[in-house]
Formats: structure tokens, C-alpha cells, sequence
């Protein structure tokens, strides 16, 4: 191929990958809407627009988070106190956890 035609050189032709969320981190992540909405009508949605931008992350670069414990690697929600554990497998991101920093770590841990 000459220049111009197919990819360049340092071009990324990295895939997003789906992002799934397991049952127990849907329930979380539900649960903490509706606890911020409780507080303050509108803040739920903003947690969610944090918490949307972390997993559109994950699913464009999972792999940018470090491991934690085991395979697992960790993102930090912005301006919450809360993290998105997640797993990268070879078709798919999955979230084991959407989780308050403040909740003991050995909950989510025996998720893996």
C-alpha cells in the first residue's frame, strides 16, 4: 500500500468492547441513582453521567486501569466516592462492582 491508502503508522485501530454490568453491580449502581436523587433531585443523574463516562472509558481503553487484586482493575468515578471494578476478557468488559470507597473491599473481592 502506498501513502495514504490503508492505516498509518501510530494510527489506533483499537475496537470498543461491550461493557456488561453483573447483576450486583447493576444493584448498585441502581441503588446509588436513587440514593443521590434522594439527596438532591438532579444529582442522581449527574452520578450517572460520571459513572457513564468511566464505562465509556473502559469500553474504548479498559485496559488504561490498573490491576487491583487479581485481574481485576479499577476506575474512579468522578466526583463521587466511587470506584467501577472490572474484569477485560477477549469479547466483552465486565463489571463486577460499582462500589463506595467507603464499603469494605471484601465484598466485591469475593465477586472474582
Amino acid at each position: 500500500m502506498g501513502r495514504g491508502q490503508g492505516s498509518s503508522f501510530g494510527e489506533s485501530t483499537a475496537v470498543s468492547l461491550p461493557v456488561v454490568l453483573r447483576p450486583e453491580a447493576r444493584f448498585e449502581f441502581d441503588e446509588a441513582f436513587d440514593w443521590y436523587e434522594q439527596q438532591r433531585p438532579g444529582l442522581g443523574v449527574e452520578f450517572v453521567e460520571h459513572v457513564q463516562e468511566v464505562l465509556d472509558w473502559l469500553s474504548a481503553r479498559p485496559e488504561l486501569y490498573a490491576q487491583v487484586f487479581q485481574d481485576i482493575r479499577r476506575a474512579v468515578v468522578r466526583r463521587f466516592p466511587y470506584s467501577v471494578f472490572s474484569k477485560v476478557e477477549p469479547q466483552q468488559v465486565v463489571v463486577s462492582a460499582v462500589f463506595h470507597s467507603r464499603r469494605d473491599p471484601k465484598i466485591w473481592q469475593a465477586r472474582t
